[in-house]
């Protein structure tokens, strides 16, 4: 009986493509995020540790509760100030508008119950003194001695002329002399009729000022304006009200320059300045 012959074990062949072993380190390395090429690389983690990378806008920090709780605070202050100021506005304003109702009530009942006219003024007569045009001297120092008429026409109104009024003269635009009007009290209903002198000093005309003059002489009309500043106190009744200004300018044309002048034609305007 022939024996039976086992071939020999031989090892068994390799895989023609071998695999790595992976151990842990392996692991660990390929869950790192990959660094950008253009970033500094970040040294390697020990193992069992996880690194993650957030976005710098993506970071909220948190204050401490001690800053939390000052914030509130502050927030609650501020909210109680804006507060207090906006009442403050609003109070504030609602005043002024009640004031000026107040007013407007006032005003509507004064013009009602006064029924208020409007002042009317004029001048009476001119004498002139001191305007020698042929003399040789350069300067001269005028007189005008002015008539002027104040008419009241109010019925339950009276005027106050008060100090510090201002009347003046002038030939185009040129100061020639000056005064005041005087102080009295004028009732409703009332024409007052006052002279007053202004004189002047040292008044220099330039030629054409001169030669202008003269031709208005010898064609026997003369133009001067006259203005008035004066102020008053009106009285409503038992009320008197603060100092105002009322102002006056007149246009008039004198046939000469001297004491005997005649007043060719005239024309005034007035108006009140309440502040």
């Amino acid at each position: 009986m022939a024996d039976r012959v086992h071939p020999q074990d031989s090892p068994p062949a390799e895989p023609q493509n071998p695999q790595p072993q992976t151990t842990g380190q392996d692991l660990e390395a390929q869950k790192q995020p990959i660094q950008p090429a253009s970033e500094k690389p970040v040294p390697a983690p020990p193992a069992g540790t996880y690194v993650i990378q957030v976005p710098k806008d993506q970071i909220f920090r948190v204050p401490p509760p001690e800053n939390a709780r000052r914030y509130q605070e502050y927030a609650r202050k501020r909210r109680s100030r804006r507060s207090c100021c906006c009442r403050c506005f609003c109070w504030t304003l609602c005043f002024i508008v009640l004031f000026i109702c107040l007013l407007a009530i006032a005003g509507a009942v004064l013009y009602l119950v006064f029924r208020p006219e409007k002042l009317k003024y004029s001048v009476q007569s001119i004498a002139i003194e001191g305007m020698n045009l042929t003399a040789v001297a350069n300067s001269m120092s005028p007189e005008f001695d002015i008539t002027i008429r104040a008419d009241n026409p109010n019925d339950k109104i009276g005027v106050y002329y008060e100090n510090g009024s201002n009347i003046t003269v002038k030939y185009s635009d040129v100061k020639l002399c000056s005064g005041v009007i005087p102080t009295f009290y004028q009732p409703s209903n009332n024409i007052t009729v006052f002279t007053t002198t202004l004189t002047g000093s040292g008044v220099v005309l330039s030629n054409a000022t001169r030669t202008s003059l003269v031709d208005a002489q010898s064609e026997g009309s003369v133009p001067f304006n006259v203005k008035i500043k004066a102020p008053v106190k009106i009285k409503f009744g038992l009320i008197k009200t603060w100092k105002i200004t009322v102002k006056v300018s007149c246009d008039i044309s004198v046939n000469n320059l001297s004491a005997d002048s005649t007043i060719l034609n005239k024309h005034c305007d007035a108006d009140v300045e309440l502040w």
